[in-house]
């Protein structure tokens, strides 16, 4: 076993970055790292799976279809966003990283 730190090995890149840190046919669970990133301007993100995100560094501003009210994620902060409610990121630090841990899931509900 290897113990690993969430907050170290950050990539230096003004990229984006969506890391996979463990996945099976029923959930992936990744690390993000983002640095003033934004959705583009009239796209969403309209996933098949349940999406449960934490906030563990930095900050974020995401606005979901349909809503003007604008939910701003700091540390600490978590969210569950059900399959297919469209939603996007307004806004991330440009001064730190902001860094989400999200697991992606199927909440099987029929």
């Amino acid at each position: 076993m290897e113990i690993k730190n969430i907050f170290e090995n950050l990539p230096d890149s003004n990229q984006e970055i969506f890391e996979n840190l463990l996945q099976t046919e029923n959930f992936k669970l990744e690390r993000i790292i983002s640095r003033g990133q934004a959705t583009p301007n009239g796209q969403w993100y309209d996933q098949d799976w349940d999406e449960w995100v934490i906030m563990l560094r930095g900050s974020a501003d995401l606005i979901f279809e349909g809503s003007e009210f604008i939910t701003k994620m700091k540390p600490g902060d978590c969210l569950h966003i059900p399959a297919h409610q469209k939603h996007r990121v307004e806004w991330t630090n440009t001064d730190t990283e902001t860094i989400w841990l999200a697991l992606h899931f199927s909440s099987n509900k029929k």
